[in-house]
């Protein structure tokens, strides 16, 4: 035991020393994480969002370091000025992302979030590859100690965290000390955010570690030999299967069979570059390689007639854009493994990189061919009910079918939700959707509040005022869901989230019951759903009560859940508000 701790501590001082910009920005953001949590409740919203935009441009610096370090790494000589160059133009690099890509406050978008997503896959990605360019052998094994480095680490930060969760909960419990339940979630932070990439780096083949195939994990080789290639086979079959049910009933599937095929395409396409280095040691491999690239081809031709006819009906949307994008990707890998007798897989990874690269910036990204296919979708539906004049939307003159209305209220909604109202061709740039009636003459249907659930979503946080505490004694946090108590007397508040019930007691009496739902019910009632997360008047959000043993006033900084549309229940909900008591 001793010598794997010694060993463990060994790695992680060698991880640092070899990596230290890459280990001091993960703990920035480990401590920025932390500072935002301690200062959210009292805090403008804009500042916080400001502060999580920072936190996700230096979390980005993560890989970007691991790439420098490990392209100089790789090269036999170069000039400490040109490694410093480098890190200047990462850091600019950063923040020209921050001021173009990630610069608005407000509720974080579908295409920030994406974008940022996708370019942190990138980042990823090169750090896969760089230090294999351009011939570097037995790149394979390098990705297999990479893989199983990672779910190595994935597996010690559980049982770290578990284990300082444990030592909490005990001391909280049985040495009757408070502990927070922010501590839980800074313990988290420190094991996922130090401790994981510090002993995941540990782990990284240097660069004059020559790898061989018994480097090649035993644990993956039985795995992916003896598991998941005759459990894909068995689903290469199904597939099969369903596809000639397709053929005779003649009756294509709408969406659930592209996505099915798309992540069994991706999934076949690791496997194969997996068990690359293992074809010249056993047979099976070898056959699984010659043959089944073959066989995938009409599944995956399967799979874009499927999402072909979707954007036949309803147009390309991002979504449907990254599914084509990542099925071309599968569909050439198959080709590449098809036809090629000696596969540089360090093709797979660089592709993937180049393809998701396109899908989020330039001209042909995915938000880019989105917005003119819907576009087009709309104009084309507007010139059918004779609503285009001049290049600007007019009033429809005749009654548009119901169809129709459908249709121009899930593409306004579509720009509305994902980009703008503006991106919209021959309407007003002041046009809002709750102009549409009057401007268009089409009624807007609402597809998000037909089905049964809506979900609803309160704050105070965008423009939060100090609270008046005038004429009260005690203030209390809901964030600490255990019974409080006051320590001047025998006086506690204890909230049951289930419930929803606020209970206020006195030497053991309970002197105040009040059910919070009823106060959230006013809220939908009088605003209705509020999918756009806007921040809510802090007066709105406010609520007071006495009888005659206490007065109370309670502000909520959150308030949120799901109802039921059709029976009008809230059937989950979250509440986080500050409560002012005064005793009678």
């Amino acid at each position: 035991m001793k010598k794997i701790f010694n060993a463990i501590l060994k790695g992680i001082v060698s991880s640092i020393n070899r990596f230290p910009q890459t280990i001091g920005i993960s703990t920035a953001c480990v401590i920025l994480l932390i500072y935002i949590s301690e200062v959210i409740a009292g805090t403008s919203g804009d500042f916080i969002e400001t502060l999580r935009r920072i936190t996700m441009i230096v979390a980005l610096g993560i890989p970007l370091s691991l790439c420098i370090n490990l392209f100089f790494e790789g090269l036999e000589t170069y000039k400490k000025v040109s490694l410093y160059a480098s890190y200047l133009g990462g850091t600019v690099l950063l923040i020209f992302y921050y001021y173009f890509f990630l610069k608005d406050i407000g509720m974080l978008d579908m295409v920030s979030m994406s974008r940022y997503i996708a370019f942190s896959l990138i980042l990823y990605l090169i750090f896969l590859f760089i230090s294999y360019l351009p011939n570097r052998e037995n790149f394979e094994i390098f990705a297999v100690r990479v893989f199983t480095r990672f779910f190595t680490t994935v597996l010690y930060s559980l049982v770290l965290y578990l284990g300082l969760a444990a030592i909490l909960f005990t001391i909280d419990r049985l040495l009757g000390i408070n502990i927070k339940g922010e501590l839980y979630y800074y313990a988290f932070l420190i094991v996922t955010g130090i401790f994981a990439p510090a002993f995941f780096l540990a782990g990284l083949p240097t660069k004059n570690e020559i790898l061989s195939l018994k480097d090649y994990s035993r644990l993956l080789n039985v795995l992916v030999l003896y598991i998941i290639m005759p459990l894909i086979s068995i689903y290469t079959i199904i597939l099969y299967i369903y596809f000639g049910k397709i053929i005779i009933t003649r009756q294509w599937p709408e969406g659930l069979v592209s996505h099915l095929v798309l992540w069994y395409s991706v999934i076949s396409s690791a496997v194969l570059f997996f068990i690359t280095p293992l074809l010249h040691e056993k047979t099976w491999p070898k056959r699984y390689m010659k043959y089944f690239p073959k066989a995938i081809f009409p599944l995956i031709v399967m799979m874009f007639i499927s999402i072909g006819i979707r954007i036949n009906a309803y147009g390309v949307t991002e979504n449907r854009y990254f599914v084509v994008a990542l099925g071309i990707w599968a569909f050439l890998v198959m080709i590449y493994f098809a036809t090629t007798k000696k596969p540089r897989n360090i093709m797979l990874p660089l592709s993937l990189a180049v393809i998701t690269f396109i899908s989020v910036f330039g001209p042909f990204s995915s938000y880019s061919v989105s917005k003119y296919s819907q576009n087009k979708r709309l104009a084309k539906i507007f010139i059918a009910n004779n609503m285009i004049k001049d290049s600007n939307v007019i009033k429809a003159s005749a009654v548009v079918s119901s169809e129709d209305s459908r249709q121009i209220s899930s593409i306004l909604n579509y720009f509305d939700r994902n980009h703008s109202l503006k991106d919209i061709k021959g309407l007003p740039l002041d046009f809002k959707i709750s102009n549409m009636e009057r401007i268009m003459g089409v009624k807007y249907t609402d597809e998000y509040n037909t089905g049964n659930n809506g979900y609803f979503y309160f704050n105070s946080t965008g423009a939060l005022k100090p609270i008046d505490i005038k004429g009260y004694d005690y203030l209390f946090d809901s964030r600490n869901s255990r019974q409080q108590s006051a320590s001047s007397s025998d006086f506690s508040i204890y909230f049951d989230y289930e419930s929803s019930i606020l209970k206020i007691a006195q030497d053991g009496k309970d002197i105040y019951e009040k059910d919070l739902m009823d106060f959230a019910t006013k809220l939908i009632d009088k605003y209705g759903i509020n999918p756009k997360n806007q921040a809510t008047a802090q007066e709105e959000m406010l609520f007071e009560d006495e009888n005659s043993k206490v007065k109370i006033k309670i502000q909520f900084s959150n308030l949120s859940g799901n109802k039921n549309t059709s029976s009008g229940k809230i059937e989950s909900k979250n509440f986080e508000f500050y409560v002012l008591v005064k005793l009678k």
